[in-house]
């Protein structure tokens, strides 16, 4: 019979297959098993998600890939959430994401999106050509920790400088972070505009998310 490593395994690798039905399939069998909800999401769906963004990032995986993937993870923590420890959240934290105002490029935000359900947070997607206002108020609206900008013009980047600049007019310093990523972003441009955070790509993003809310690896 099966010990819980060996679900944690299956689970694993049918994630970095791809493979919905074979996720769903022997998530049931684990729960009915009694293996440990969390210990299924944390050794088995996180990481095996972010090995499938790791090999996108290489060029070995294309979209559709993290795509399946990613709707793999999500029908396997739906049938992992009723069963959770009461209090145990699958959340870890909400999160606002768009391309900024004047932009209409949302493939990479797409897979940072899919990356960052996949690891557990709820996000917000605002789309593409999204105002500075219109990021701050969604925030406040749904009580988002943090904003993501994603810009891939030239033309385009200044207005993540304007959504920091709205959260400051607004009060929300300190309160709400925002990180920015995308083709024309880089570190010193992120620190030079006072963002608290800058994702290269989307396994980035999902561990600058981490540090900014203080969850550990």
């Amino acid at each position: 019979m099966p010990d819980d490593l060996d679900y944690v395994r299956k689970l694993k690798e049918a994630v970095r297959n791809f493979d919905e039905d074979g996720v769903k399939m022997i998530t049931e069998e684990a729960v009915r098993a009694g293996v440990d909800s969390s210990r299924l999401i944390d050794e088995a769906l996180v990481p095996g998600v972010r090995e499938v963004g790791e090999r996108f990032e290489r060029g070995e995986v294309f979209l559709p890939h993290m795509v399946m993937a990613s709707d793999a993870v999500d029908a396997a923590v739906k049938i992992i959430e009723p069963h959770l420890p009461k209090g145990k959240e699958v959340k870890k934290g909400r999160i606002v994401m768009g391309t900024v105002e004047g932009d209409l490029h949302d493939l990479g935000k797409n897979v940072v999106i899919m990356m960052l359900k996949a690891n557990g947070f709820e996000v917000f997607d605002l789309g593409r050509d999204v105002s500075a206002e219109t990021f701050v108020q969604k925030a406040k609206d749904v009580g988002a920790q943090i904003i993501g900008a994603s810009s891939l013009m030239s033309t385009t980047r200044p207005y993540q400088r304007e959504i920091i600049q709205e959260v400051e007019r607004q009060g929300l310093k300190g309160k709400v972070k925002v990180i920015v990523g995308g083709g024309p972003v880089n570190l010193e441009w992120a620190k030079a505009i006072g963002a608290d955070g800058y994702g290269r790509d989307a396994s980035e993003a999902v561990r600058e998310v981490r540090r900014l809310l203080g969850i550990e690896d």
